[in-house]
């Protein structure tokens, strides 16, 4: 990436993951930006979201995120208008690192537990 799409793609990531803290429901689950890629021609913006909850919550909130994908695209645009003349079009995929990272965690826990009990 040059050092103008990185610029871009980590302007996106703040705004959009402010959007998605004022803009979802509150009661549903815990939805987090960790990472937007754009390509070259800064034309379409790929948001990688982590989504915290039950694997239901999870699929609802990705379903919201493809159902408000345009007006949250245009609430974009009204903020950081100033610093584009095109707003890149938005893809939003679900990034699973954070359940990795669980199941690893609870992995390690275990073979440590078997450790201190056969050691």
């Amino acid at each position: 990436m040059s050092i103008r799409t990185e610029r871009v793609a980590s302007l996106l990531q703040q705004e959009l993951g402010a959007i998605l803290l004022h803009e979802l429901p509150r009661s549903g689950p815990i939805v987090t930006v960790v990472d937007v890629k754009i390509t070259a021609d800064l034309s379409i913006a790929r948001v990688y979201v982590s989504i915290i909850g039950t694997p239901g919550e999870q699929q609802a909130a990705m379903a919201l995120l493809q159902d408000k994908t345009r007006s949250i695209r245009m609430i974009l645009s009204a903020k950081i208008r100033h610093h584009f003349r095109r707003i890149p079009e938005l893809e939003f995929h679900e990034d699973h690192l954070y359940e990795r990272a669980n199941r690893i965690e609870q992995l390690l826990n275990e073979v440590r537990k078997r450790s201190v009990e056969n050691g």
